[in-house]
């Protein structure tokens, strides 16, 4: 029987060009270089400039995505921007780089799902073009997470760090079977009793300030390998596909310890782990289109390739992604 499928056109990504070294952040806080990357595998993360937003990051990553894709602007019907630092309180983030690319038709729209965002997203922009409500969407993660950091709490300010990334989706015509190219799956959870342990202490409802974000680090931890896990496996049982049948694992770039945890459980091979977490850290939405985009540019990804995304982010929110490229 066929169905539409979403499949990946092209794909891009951006970080600003000032970045943050262990180093120097040994400077600012009570740290080391040993002790970041022992803990977290992190070497250096990206800072955006002054007067750079996260609709800066986002329109330089998306332009990217569509020469990736070889479409325009004009070529889109929508437009799912990720993200946890908008621009303004609103509009959404997504109507801004709508304009900056020039485009006046279809829609756009911010999902906020913190570091889960881009496979929320990923599935929000799915069941779009699987309704035929839209024929090609383009798919962005983006963040500033620097504006939101307490530079002087070094158990948070040395994880996270500023980007984007984009993909371009399309409606097409498939089979209906596993071999067919695009997304084949996606399962998304959230549990706001854990609120506590990840979130940022300010809103214009509550405390009509930005404030700062603040973490159990041990306890997120705890959770994530789960987490992770339950929606993969449910991947799994939607496709009758298993770990041994991925090419490539995706995930969102945390923390390197909680990414090979996750691999081990799952029995995913560490050859097919797509890690780019110490070159820009923590970049919440952005973390999983960077490693994708990354992965693809230097050949390992290719057309065909089945490929596993997951996240888990404040709230807590989870999710999987199962495509094939």
């Amino acid at each position: 029987m066929s169905l539409l499928r979403s499949t990946v056109l092209g794909c891009g990504s951006y970080l600003p060009e000032n970045f943050l070294t262990n180093d120097q952040l040994a400077t600012m806080v009570d740290t080391s270089d040993d002790w970041i990357v022992q803990r977290t595998g992190i070497r250096k993360r990206h800072i955006a400039s002054e007067g750079e937003f996260t609709s800066h990051l986002a329109v330089k990553a998306a332009r990217r995505a569509l020469d990736s894709a070889g479409l325009e602007p004009k070529d889109i019907d929508m437009i799912v921007l990720a993200t946890a630092t908008p621009d303004n309180t609103f509009p959404a983030t997504a109507v801004t780089v709508q304009n900056e690319l020039g485009m006046h038709h279809g829609f756009a729209f911010d999902v906020h799902a913190v570091c889960s965002g881009f496979v929320f997203a990923t599935a929000t922009a799915d069941n779009f073009l699987k309704a035929g409500q839209a024929r090609r969407a383009l798919v962005i993660g983006a963040e500033t997470f620097s504006r939101i950091l307490d530079w002087e709490d070094r158990t948070t300010c040395v994880l996270f760090g500023d980007g984007a990334g984009a993909i371009v989706l399309e409606a097409r015509e498939a089979a209906g079977t596993v071999a067919d190219r695009g997304v084949l799956t996606t399962h998304l959870r959230s549990d706001g009793s854990h609120k506590s342990k990840l979130f940022v202490d300010g809103g214009p409802s509550s405390t009509k300030t930005v404030g700062h974000l603040r973490m159990e680090g041990k306890e997120v931890f705890k959770h994530a390998v789960g987490m992770i896990t339950d929606v993969i496996e449910d991947a799994y049982t939607a496709t009758g596909l298993g770990s041994d049948d991925l090419d490539w694992f995706v995930p969102h770039q945390a923390n390197k310890r909680i990414i090979d945890a996750s691999a081990k459980k799952l029995g995913i091979a560490p050859d097919k782990v797509v890690t780019t977490v110490d070159q820009h850290g923590n970049t919440s939405a952005a973390s999983i289109p960077l490693a994708l985009d990354t992965a693809v540019r230097d050949g390992r990804i290719k057309q065909g390739d089945l490929v596993m995304l997951e996240a888990m982010g404040g709230g807590f929110t989870w999710g999987s992604v199962l495509l094939r490229w």
